[in-house]
């Protein structure tokens, strides 16, 4: 039997827009032949490029209280279509995905709502810092570039891996519920409300 290596399955998942289990499942059917396994998730209907540029403008919103009672998240979940808002796949996402939301308190959806004037700001940081220590202008800007890509994957929700399977990122957990669905899933945005107490 052949062993699929998770590079393997990334690589199509990225390719294809398909979430990773279905991005295995076809692999292994197609003894890693990346090309076959693409043939055989069209075979399959679950080419979804043309759904995901569809506007979600249905969808619901999901509330989370930690038991602690000091920390809450609100989050709003987007699709295409009452019917699979309603769907209880969809609402135990949201509601995993605002717990993920209280557990990890994640500062922006995606990396593209990072604002330009924030990176900036972590970046001369960054740069600073490096400056001081008299490293090479080279190596600075590698080491910013590496830092900025951390921050990003660290504060993202869909790039943060999901707090009940850190195998997976929040993004794959949306993709395998878009093959099911033929949606466009989303988290449109979330806010977290947290009490900040001071240890003794």
């Amino acid at each position: 039997m052949t062993t699929i290596s998770i590079e393997a399955i990334k690589q199509l998942r990225e390719e294809t827009g398909i979430g990773m289990m279905d991005c295995k499942k076809a692999l292994t059917e197609a003894n890693g032949d990346l090309e076959r396994a693409k043939e055989i998730l069209r075979e399959q209907g679950l080419e979804l490029m043309e759904q995901i540029g569809r506007e979600a403008k249905e969808g619901r919103v999901v509330s989370y209280v930690h038991h602690t009672g000091k920390v809450g998240v609100l989050v709003e979940m987007a699709c295409n279509t009452d019917f699979a808002a309603k769907g209880a796949e969809f609402i135990q996402l949201a509601n995993d995905i605002a717990l993920h939301i209280a557990s990890e308190a994640p500062l922006f959806v995606s990396p593209d709502d990072v604002p330009e004037d924030v990176l900036e700001a972590k970046k001369a940081e960054m740069r600073a810092q490096l400056e001081e220590q008299g490293k090479p202008a080279e190596i600075i800007e590698k080491a910013v570039e590496g830092s900025i890509a951390r921050f990003v994957k660290d504060n993202c929700l869909i790039k943060q891996p999901f707090i009940k399977n850190p195998d997976v990122a929040i993004e794959d957990l949306l993709a395998d519920l878009r093959t099911k669905t033929g949606e466009n899933i989303s988290v449109a945005k979330f806010v977290r409300f947290a009490i900040e107490t001071e240890e003794a």
